[in-house]
C-alpha cells in the first residue's frame, strides 16, 4: 500500500507540476534550486555508494569481464551522463532551428525524449517498488529526492516541448513511474542488472540537475542549491 501511494505521488508530480507557475520564472525559482541540490545530494550520499557496491556485485556474478577494466559501473554512470547530455543538446538544437515562432522541439525529438525519460521513470518506479533504501525511512527519503528531482525534470521538459508536453508527455511519464513500481512490487531483476541500471541513473540525475542549474540564462540561485544539497546529505547521514 505504501509503495502504491508513493508511486501515485511521483506520478502526480508530472501531472500537477505545470500548474505551479511560480516555478517557471527568471531568475530561477529558489525551490527548484533546492530540489536540484537535494537530488544531487541523494546521488552522492546514497546512489554512488550503491554504485561502488555494485562493482562487487557484478564481479561476484561473473560479469566483470563484460566491460574492459575494473571501473565498469562507473563507466555506466558516465554513459548515463553522456546520454542525457546528448538528449539535451538534441532538444536545444531542434528548438534553435525552429526559430522564434516555434521555440519548441520537433516531433521526432519530443518522442525520443519521451522514450528516454519514460525508461528513466520506469527505473525510478522499479526501485521504489523493490523497496529502495531497505527500510520505510529509506524508502521515504528516496521518494522525497526523486519527487523533487521530477519537478526539476518536468520544468526542463516543459520548456523544451511546450504544449505537446502538457497534452501528452506528462501523462506518459506519470504512467511510466506507476508501471515501474508495479513491476518492482511483483518481480525481481538480477542484482547485477540493477547495479548497472542504478549507475546509469546516477549519471543521468547529475546531468539533468546541472543542465538546469548551470546555464547563465537560468539565473540560478547558488545558496538554495547548496542548502538543499548539504541539508539532505546531513539527513541521509543520520537516517
Amino acid at each position: 500500500m505504501l509503495v502504491l501511494l508513493l508511486s501515485a505521488g511521483l506520478a502526480l508530480v508530472h501531472v500537477a507540476a505545470g500548474g505551479l507557475r511560480f516555478l517557471a520564472v527568471v531568475p530561477r525559482s529558489r525551490w527548484l534550486s533546492v530540489a536540484g541540490g537535494i537530488s544531487v545530494a541523494y546521488v552522492f550520499a546514497h546512489l554512488l555508494p550503491q554504485v561502488a557496491a555494485g562493482q562487487d556485485t557484478l564481479r561476484e556474478a561473473g560479469l566483470a569481464e563484460v566491460v574492459i577494466g575494473e571501473g565498469h559501473v562507473w563507466l555506466l554512470a558516465l554513459l548515463g551522463l553522456v546520454v542525457f547530455y546528448g538528449l539535451e543538446r538534441a532538444a536545444q538544437v531542434s528548438r534553435d532551428e525552429g526559430g522564434e515562432a516555434g521555440d519548441r522541439t520537433e516531433p521526432g525529438v519530443f518522442w525520443l525524449h519521451m522514450a528516454s525519460y519514460g525508461l528513466y521513470n520506469v527505473l525510478v518506479g522499479y526501485l521504489l517498488g523493490e523497496g529502495e533504501g531497505g527500510t520505510a525511512t529509506g524508502l521515504v527519503l528516496f521518494w522525497v529526492a526523486m519527487a523533487l528531482h521530477f519537478f526539476v525534470n518536468d520544468s526542463g521538459l516543459r520548456q523544451h516541448h511546450k504544449g505537446r508536453y502538457d497534452r501528452v508527455g506528462r501523462w506518459l511519464l506519470a504512467a511510466a513511474v506507476v508501471v515501474g513500481a508495479a513491476v518492482g512490487s511483483v518481480a525481481r531483476i538480477h542484482p547485477a542488472v540493477i547495479a548497472g541500471l542504478v549507475s546509469f541513473l546516477a549519471g543521468g540525475i547529475v546531468l539533468n540537475v546541472l543542465k538546469e542549474e548551470l546555464p547563465e540564462e537560468r539565473a540560478s540561485r547558488f545558496w538554495p542549491f547548496a542548502l538543499g544539497a548539504v541539508g539532505y546529505a546531513a539527513l541521509l547521514a543520520v537516517a
